[in-house]
C-alpha cells in the first residue's frame, strides 16, 4: 500500500457549516479536546480513507475514491472535521499491505468503539474474535453477542461498521453460506476470504460505488 503524496492536499476538502449542534466545528470537539485526523492510501480493493482520534483507529472504509461520506458524517452528527495529515496512518498502511501480501493474519492497532454502540458493538467486538481463514453465520455472532434471535441486527451492524478488513464483517456470511452482498461489493468479500484461505484471489472492481457510500 502506498500513502497519496504528502505534498498533494486532499482536493475537495470538507467544509462544514459554522455551528452544527450549537458548537463550532473546527480539527478540534470543543467539549472534549479531541483531535481527528486521516490519511489515504491504496490496496488492491480501493482507496483506504483512515480516521483516527486520540484513542485509535476510528473509522477505516475502503471505496474507489476518497471517501467524502465518512468525513461528512464526522462533521454532521460529531461537529469534527478530520485534519488531512498525511504520513498519519503509516504504520496501518504497513500492516494492511503485509495483510494483502499473506504475511499478516491479526492486526495491531488499537480501535476507538466510538461510532458504535450497543449491541451493534457488542457484535462487532464478537466478529472481531472470528479467527483469520475462518467464517461465522450472522446467527452464530448473534449468539456469541448475547441475542440469539437478532441476526438481522448482525447484518445491520455488519452494513454500517466504521471499520473494513480490521474488524472482519467479511468473514460474517450467511446461514446458508453464501456471501452476501457486503455493501454492494460482494466481489470484494470474495477477494478477502479467498486471500485469508490460500486461495489465489482476483478481482474486478467495476467502476461504481454504492449509493450510500457502504463500499466495504
Amino acid at each position: 500500500m502506498t500513502a497519496l503524496s504528502s505534498t498533494t492536499a486532499d482536493p475537495d476538502p470538507i467544509r462544514p457549516p459554522s455551528r452544527i449542534a450549537g458548537r463550532r466545528v473546527g480539527s478540534t470537539r470543543q467539549d472534549g479536546d479531541v483531535t481527528l485526523r486521516y490519511d489515504l492510501g491504496t490496496t488492491p480493493i480501493g482507496l483506504v480513507t483512515a480516521v483516527f482520534s486520540d484513542t485509535g483507529l476510528l473509522a477505516l472504509h475502503v471505496a474507489d475514491d476518497t471517501d467524502r461520506w465518512v468525513l461528512e458524517m464526522l462533521a454532521q452528527e460529531h461537529g469534527v472535521v478530520p485534519d488531512h495529515q498525511p504520513g498519519s496512518g503509516a504504520a496501518l498502511f504497513t500492516q494492511l499491505d503485509e495483510y494483502f501480501a499473506g504475511s499478516r493474519e491479526a492486526f495491531d492497532v488499537e480501535i476507538d468503539w466510538g461510532l458504535t454502540q450497543g449491541f451493534a458493538r457488542d457484535a462487532l467486538q464478537e466478529i472481531r474474535r472470528i479467527p483469520y481463514g475462518e467464517t461465522a453465520a450472522y446467527g452464530e455472532i448473534a449468539e456469541r453477542a448475547g441475542r440469539p434471535r437478532a441476526h438481522r441486527a448482525v447484518g445491520t451492524a455488519c452494513r454500517t461498521t466504521p471499520f473494513s478488513i480490521v474488524v472482519p464483517v467479511h468473514r460474517v456470511i450467511r446461514s446458508d453460506g453464501s456471501l452476501g452482498e457486503y455493501g454492494g461489493r460482494p466481489e470484494n468479500k470474495r477477494f478477502l476470504i479467498d486471500l485469508e484461505n490460500g486461495v489465489s484471489p482476483s478481482l474486478s472492481i467495476p467502476p461504481r460505488r454504492s449509493p450510500n457510500g457502504d463500499d466495504f
